[in-house]
């Protein structure tokens, strides 16, 4: 009975993550219109940050989560100025190639300089457990998960308590009767982008710590994401916890309890998108 609820805590812990991740696309989809390939990318830049500020100034992650997050923001608030708010009204094909082409840029960029090797911030309490309701669990996910949980939770109060949530809300309903009632939309739309982005890069600090940093990281969790925002639905940033819960524990138990479960937990998201697609055809035909 322990390995159940052992797999369950890994699930739980790696659920920080993944609605980390998900919340800053959802909030891409959800308030500004786009859907943003480019999403993991900015998590693999995070990951490079933290393994940079670690390797070359002995930064720890958890200062690095705070520099990772500025420049991240900075970062998308430069790319919605340069590029995104170019294509807000164009076609939303022209729109995806735009986020692909960015993807790729920022990939093969990481490959040029930090070549196709992966990268790991090993701390000095990374092999460090503590015990959580007789069970034991790794300090880094515990940490991790806190500071994912932190973070959303000030997520949740900036869009349902403060003036800046209550303006991003109005414009991801109506962009046009919040243009007339005098909101700046897109100083919103780059905020909100920016937002989104500095969520990816402290998710990628996490990921730097837990997994690895490598050029190809982020594909893996925009995939995941975007699983998750299909589940949730578009722009739902309260679904986007329970999916991302969802996914997390349906991972951990087919690892834990399927043969070659290891390998077959990658092909877990596409399962439950398929799941959840076939559900929503099924209710809207009744």
């Amino acid at each position: 009975m322990n390995l159940f609820f052992e797999t369950f805590l890994a699930g739980l812990l790696q659920s920080g993550i993944y609605a980390l991740v998900a919340s800053g696309l959802a909030l891409s989809v959800g308030v500004i219109h786009i859907v943003n390939f480019a999403h993991g990318e900015f998590l693999m830049v995070g990951a490079f940050l933290s393994w940079g500020l670690f390797t070359w100034l002995g930064m720890d992650p958890l200062l690095s989560a705070v520099v990772a997050a500025i420049a991240m923001f900075a970062g998308g608030a430069l790319t919605y100025r340069t590029t995104i708010k170019h294509v807000l009204l164009a076609p939303e094909l022209n729109q995806m190639l735009l986020t692909f082409g960015i993807s790729i840029i920022l990939q093969n960029l990481a490959l040029l300089i930090f070549g196709g090797n992966t990268r790991l911030v090993n701390t000095p309490y990374q092999g460090e457990a503590v015990a959580v309701l007789g069970l034991s669990v790794g300090l880094t996910k515990l940490m991790a998960f806190g500071l994912a949980l932190v973070l959303l939770i000030g997520l949740y109060l900036m869009l349902y308590r403060s003036g800046l949530g209550r303006s991003m809300r109005a414009v991801a309903q109506n962009r046009l009767g919040a243009q007339i009632i005098g909101l700046d939309v897109h100083r919103i739309y780059l905020i909100a982008f920016g937002i989104a982005s500095a969520l990816a890069g402290v998710a990628g600090v996490l990921v730097s710590v837990l997994l690895f940093a490598s050029p190809t990281v982020g594909l893996v969790y925009t995939l995941k994401a975007f699983a998750i925002i299909v589940m949730a639905g578009l722009g739902n940033m309260t679904g986007v916890l329970w999916a991302s819960l969802l996914l997390a524990l349906s991972e951990a138990y087919v690892q834990t309890y399927v043969p070659n479960g290891g390998r077959l937990s990658e092909a877990v998201f596409f399962l439950l998108i398929f799941g959840t697609l076939v559900f929503r055809a099924y209710r809207g035909a009744k």
